[in-house]
């Protein structure tokens, strides 16, 4: 039983909270608790786990008992109290929700609505999220992945730090697939394909804008297959990012030539259709398939889709496109996670290629050190090296 911050108090590690260091689940459990005081503690045995002493980093287990000693809030600043969210931003919240699952929140993201908050921005996804939470004692649910502000679709949030922790793994695994419909000015030549452009961020814009960068740029690429078109005046696409870069699937389309409808930061006035097709972005998270932590054994997975917005709708029905000529299902071949041992292989494979490519620049020198040295009886061995046969 937890008791008053004045007083001795014990905690049991939760399932959730299996395999996380000692230092985040101070931060996840008691956040007022700051990591110096959470060094001296340890430093000095004040906290056990189980009975014994612990290091900060040292990782939990699921059911093991916590000690932690009284106080330890003072040395640390309260958070500012955060201003309860009004009855219509409740109702805002709950109305994304497209599918609730035990580890997840699935939302339908308008466009126009930014994930997260920044300098300029006070209204955001993740500003919302206390709409989810039923208690105090609930965890607050968290962003495992982002969408752009003026793309609408599938946005998961995690319900638990557990499940944060595991869906995050999943994105940055690249085992999350992710499939989106866009409207696209023009008509790609090749109806299906992959777009390899490394992108990098693109200088004088602070770090707002991307560009293809071929020698600098990081790793990047789409597969793309047109759906429908709409003579040569526009066309369905299919898109499916391979890597997660910045504002890829934008740079990508723009790079090739068919900028994303109404996507003016990339396309300039090109990427705008005259009548009466909307101004707004053509950019939607149409389907996402990504495994969950429930039934993990059996290989359980979460497989949802979001409705169009309403702009992007009606330009659909104004070109004339069939919905039905798509299930927005993953273009690319489905690829099994790695096993632990498979990623240790693949290291120790890069390590050794990595090694490897240092030592032939340094056999290179070698061997042209040893063409330029003289060669047969006569040759002398030094600058000093006197003329004529040896006596």
């Amino acid at each position: 039983m937890n008791k008053p911050a004045d007083e001795v108090r014990q905690f049991t590690v939760s399932e959730d909270d299996e395999g996380v260091r000692l230092d985040r689940w101070f931060k996840r459990n008691l956040p007022a608790i700051g990591f110096a005081t959470i060094s001296r503690w340890a430093r000095t045995g004040q906290i056990r786990v189980d009975g014994g002493r612990v290091k900060p980093d040292d990782r939990l287990k699921a059911g093991q008992v916590l000690r932690v000693p009284p106080g330890g809030e003072a040395d640390h600043k309260k958070p500012k109290a955060k201003k309860p969210l009004t009855e219509e931003q409740i109702a805002e919240a709950r109305a994304m929700v497209i599918r609730e699952t035990p580890s997840a929140i699935v939302l339908n993201k308008p466009p126009g609505l930014a994930t997260q908050g920044g300098s300029k921005t006070t209204k955001h996804v993740d500003g919302l999220l206390d709409a989810f939470v039923e208690s105090e004692d609930d965890p607050r649910p968290r962003l495992v992945h982002r969408l752009d502000k003026d793309t609408s679709g599938v946005l998961l949030i995690a319900k638990t730090p557990g499940s944060a922790a595991t869906y995050s793994k999943k994105f940055a695994g690249r085992s999350a697939r992710k499939v989106y419909w866009a409207l696209v000015v023009g008509v790609p030549e090749v109806r299906e394909g992959t777009i390899d452009a490394p992108l990098a961020k693109q200088p004088g814009t602070g770090g707002e804008k991307m560009h293809v960068d071929e020698e600098n740029g990081a790793t990047a690429k789409t597969r793309y297959r047109v759906v429908e078109r709409a003579g040569q005046r526009a066309a369905w696409v299919e898109l499916e990012p391979l890597t997660g870069r910045t504002h890829q699937l934008r740079v990508h389309m723009a790079a090739i030539g068919h900028p994303i409808v109404g996507d003016g930061k990339y396309g300039g006035q090109d990427a705008f259709l005259t009548g009466t097709i909307s101004r707004k972005m053509h950019l939607h998270a149409r389907r996402l398939i990504i495994g969950t932590p429930e039934n993990k054994g059996a290989g359980g997975k979460l497989d949802v889709t979001a409705d169009l917005p309403e702009h992007f709708a009606a330009s659909m029905e104004q070109m004339g496109f069939d919905l039905s000529l798509s299930d927005a299902a993953p273009i690319r071949d489905e690829a099994p996670e790695r096993t632990p041992a498979e990623k240790k292989q693949a290291a120790r494979r890069h390590y050794k290629q990595a090694r490897k490519e240092q030592r032939s620049p340094r056999r290179a020198r070698g061997a042209a050190n040893a063409a330029r040295k003289p060669k047969g009886k006569g040759a002398p061995k030094g600058k000093g090296a006197p003329k004529g046969k040896k006596r």
